[in-house]
Order: structure tokens, then sequence, then C-alpha cells
């Protein structure tokens, strides 16, 4: 069913330049006005999606204005399209590469503005499940090249892949919270990644820097989740899902469906996750343990969390059997986190959200046995075993574990952690009286944030 226009401005000066009917011959104008800028591949499918709120970058509304004032004779201001506010869009599966690329664009060029300003926006679940399935089954893309400046060489997207292994090192170490560390990237992407996903580029080359740009474009996701600034991790995510797409990438984009699957779990959206997940599995095919192993187990997640006891035992099984075949394998840095201790974790939360609390904390010692990078990971899971030890009634053990979860917290900025100790805080407050609660409840409090040059009230 086709969905109703919502930018009534553009719909009409498109009807009074004859092109209400002709929004093929539109774009191929729009195309050609912007050919200075690089060979365009907008279409009637790209103006269907600008009717409908998509909000294409500036340069191609100059593009769009330009065409529209040749054909009713007269100027027309980049306001009269319809594209108003500063919104960041929606998490709608871009239809090409091209798309994605102004998609990515305008949303990179603005969040890189934002420093600490809310976003407002939020999850949709329906929209996952609308770019689950366009990712699955669209047809992949023919080729991937374009005109423009600059020329790329295979040497010139290596160091994008580092820069994605990198930013995914601090994410692990200090968590996604920090607005500044996501505005840095942001920037980075908006500077130096944008012109390169405008330049020239033959297919292998292009297929590359789709792959690296989609690994950048799904780490902002992530951290933005972390964040928990959940509508724009799932805008990006979508994005990222379609230059992995195009970049014929299938893991990465089932890595990435994985993680929209384990936002949605985080999220409560129990009836979809299930949904996810599934389709993560499913197109990844043929893959190596450990990406099968993390799949999984975030399927796992979603059984345990919908209390489908069945399915969540027979996806740990199938996760454990793939950690135990991960040894020696290659496999893709980004998948290269997972270890044991990963789904020790993840096992322990399904156990624990089927109540099943002292089957959960068989696996606790094995939960915390991390490297020392997964700062973040340690905090969630120490104060996930004192949560479930609450839950069993031990709390002694929730106090102790508590406590080390309180320790390592001050060095990890994210919202899935502040969560975490809330869920514990109150778990612990019936127990307040006691000596021990006391103590733990003051260090898990959370410290005001200081205002060193503010002067006296």
């Amino acid at each position: 069913m086709a969905r109703s226009v919502t930018n009534k401005a553009l719909d009409a000066l498109l009807s009074a330049a004859g092109y209400g009917g002709a929004h093929a011959a539109f774009a191929r104008q729009v195309n050609h006005a912007g050919r200075a800028q690089g060979s365009w591949r907008y279409d009637a499918a790209s103006v269907y999606w600008w009717l409908r709120g998509r909000r294409p970058a500036k340069h191609v509304q100059t593009a769009m204005a330009e065409t529209i004032a040749r054909k009713l004779g007269r100027p027309v201001e980049m306001a009269e399209l319809g594209f108003v506010g500063s919104d960041l869009g929606d998490a709608t599966y871009p239809p090409t590469a091209s798309d994605a690329i102004e998609a990515a664009g305008g949303l990179w060029t603005l969040l890189a503005q934002r420093i600490s300003s809310p976003t407002g926006k939020v999850f949709h679940s329906g929209a996952a499940l609308q770019a689950a399935l366009a990712w699955r089954y669209d047809l992949p893309d023919t080729k991937v090249t374009r005109e423009g400046v600059p020329s790329l060489t295979a040497a010139d997207i290596q160091p994008l892949h580092l820069l994605a292994e990198h930013f995914a090192d601090l994410d692990r170490r200090h968590g996604g919270g920090s607005p500044y560390t996501r505005a840095l990237m942001a920037d980075l992407l908006a500077r130096q990644v944008l012109p390169m996903l405008h330049g020239a580029y033959a297919d292998a080359v292009g297929r590359d820097l789709m792959r690296a740009s989609a690994t950048l474009c799904g780490q902002l996701a992530f951290m933005s989740y972390d964040a928990g600034e959940h509508g724009v991790a799932q805008h990006h995510v979508t994005i990222a899902l379609r230059l992995a797409k195009a970049a014929g990438d299938r893991l990465y984009g089932a890595h990435l469906l994985a993680n929209l699957a384990t936002q949605a779990v985080y999220l409560g959206h129990t009836r979809d996750t299930t949904r996810l997940s599934e389709a993560a599995l499913d197109g990844a095919g043929r893959a190596p343990a450990a990406v099968r192993a993390r799949l999984y187990a975030t399927a796992a997640s979603a059984y345990g969390r919908s209390g489908d006891r069945r399915a969540c035992r027979t996806a740990l099984a199938k996760a454990e059997k793939a950690v135990d075949r991960m040894c020696g394998e290659d496999r893709p840095h980004w998948v290269s986190y997972f270890s044991p201790a990963h789904l020790a974790g993840t096992t322990l939360k399904c156990l624990s959200d089927l109540r099943l609390h002292r089957q959960a904390l068989r696996h606790a010692s094995d939960a915390i046995t991390l490297a020392s990078a997964n700062a973040r990971t340690r905090v969630l899971h120490s104060a996930l075993i004192a949560l479930a030890h609450a839950q069993a009634g031990d709390i002694d053990a929730a106090c102790t574990w508590g406590r080390e979860a309180a320790r390592h917290a001050p060095q990890v900025r994210s919202a899935r952690v502040t969560q975490r100790v809330q869920e514990l805080t109150a778990a612990l407050n019936p127990h307040r009286a006691t000596a021990d609660v006391h103590d733990l409840l003051l260090m898990l409090a959370p410290t005001p944030p200081s205002h060193p040059h503010a002067g006296p009230r």
C-alpha cells in the first residue's frame, strides 16, 4: 500500500511545474542539475520518498529548486520545497545506495553540530522489521561505481577500517555515553567519509568503501544506543544496513540486524525481537563460528525476554556449540570482541529473565572472565550477578558483587549501565536498613554533575 504524501509543499510545486505525474523525469533533471558534483542516480523512487518526509542534502535541494525554477519561470527558494526544520529524518530503509549516502550526510552533519541537544527521536519496531525484510530480500546491487571528486583507490579505504576498530575500542573501554565522542565521530564521518562517498571509485573500491562506511556508521549506532539515543541509533543502523547491502557484506548486515534486535530487547519490544534475530540468522547464511555464536546469543536473549524457555535453551545450546569452535578461526574484526564470557553473561541474563536465578548464577564466574578492555561489559555483568543474587535472596553475595560493579562504574558513561545499576538499587532498597546494603546504596548513588565555575546561589 502506497504511503500518503506528507510534504504537501513539494507535491504542489511538482504539480505546478508539470512533474506531478512525471517523477522519473523530475529525478533525471535533478541528476542533470547536479552533474558537477558527481554522477547522481536519483529516480522516481527517490521522489516518492522525498514526498513522504525524507530530506535530501542541501546541495540536492539546491538542484531541485533550480530544476523547478526553470519550469516555473521564477526563482524558487529552498524553503518552498517543504524540507523545513532540523530533524534527523526517519529510520526508513533507503531504496538505493545513493539514497543511503544522502541520508547519512544529513544525519552526520546535524549530529556533528549537536553535542548535548536531545534528539527527541524514538525507536520504531515496525520500521526495524521493514528494514530487515528489505535488507534480506531486495535484489543485490549489480555494481557500485561513481564519478566525482576525489578519485579513490583501495589504499584510501584501509584507514577507515582502522578508525572503526579504534572507536569500537573506545566504546568498550569507556561506553558510548559521552556526547563529545559521538560528536567527534559524526564530525569525522561528515567531513572525511562523506566526501569519499561522493567521490569517484571503481566497483571493488566502492564496495570496500561501502563496507568501511557501514562499519563506522554501525559503530556510531551502537554508541548512540548505549547512550540512550534510540531513534538516532536505529536511523544509523538502517543506513548502515543499506551500505552493507551495497558492499555485498551479508555477515556485517546480519550483525547489524542482531544489534537492532538487541536494542529492541532492551526496550521491551518482545513481539518483534525474535523476528529480527531470526532474520539476522537467516540472512547470515554460512558464517564463521564467532558470528554464529553472537547471532544465536542474540536470539536467545529475545526468546528469554519473551518467556519462551524451550527456544531460549535451544539457541543457547547452539551458541555454546559455536563458541567451542571459535578457537583459531579467522573471523571479521567487528566480532572479535565476542568471547565465552559474553555468552556466559547472555546466558545469565536469559535465565534471570526466565526467573531461573539459581541456574543463572552457575554462569557468574565465567561471565566475569573478561579482557581488561571490556570495562563496560565488566560493569554490566557484575551488576547483573549482584541483581541475580538479590533476586535469589542472597543479599550478602549481592553486596559483594554490587561493590565490584560500583568500583568500575565511574570509568564508563553508559545509559545501559545506569539502568542496570538502578535495577540493582531497586532490588536492594527493601534491605537498606542493613549496614552493608546501606553503604552499597551510597556507593551506587549517582554523583551530581559538578559545576566548578558556577558562582554561589
